[in-house]
């Protein structure tokens, strides 16, 4: 079984998706641990502090064109719980975030199961944040 490396996100403004992805990527145990040359790396809370202990980038586009949302594109992450999904869409929404789906289980009626929220970064970038309850 294969799984993903890290994921590359391109960034129109880099202090402000970093802002935000500072807010989302705390709540769900994880932390800046590169910012240098226009690129912020996001790995787990923890020892290491180089870009081979990141599961997230966000850069400029390499080919030097503005950074732009991919549309269909979502990246979802997962959290441990109800309240840090919570408090990842509440900190993405608080730093330059907007609106694709408040948290709560999918579908709405169910009260276990799939617990999201998804919300798009500055760029416009649409991101899922979850957990399994």
């Amino acid at each position: 079984m294969s799984r993903i490396g890290y994921v590359t996100i391109g960034a129109v403004d880099g202090e402000k998706s970093g802002e935000f992805y500072d807010a989302v990527f705390s709540a769900l145990g994880s932390e800046r641990k590169v910012n240098e040359g226009g690129w912020l790396g996001y790995g787990k809370i923890g020892p290491g502090k180089s870009i081979m202990d990141c599961h997230t980038t966000i850069c400029p586009p390499y080919d030097g064109k503005e950074a732009r949302a991919g549309n269909g594109i979502m990246i979802a992450y997962q959290g441990k719980s109800p309240d840090e999904i919570k408090a990842a869409y509440e900190g993405g929404m608080k730093n330059g975030g907007s609106d694709e789906g408040p948290p709560g289980f999918r579908p709405p009626e169910a009260d276990k199961g799939f617990y999201a929220a998804y919300l798009r970064d500055p760029t416009g970038n649409k991101l899922c944040v979850f957990c399994v309850v």
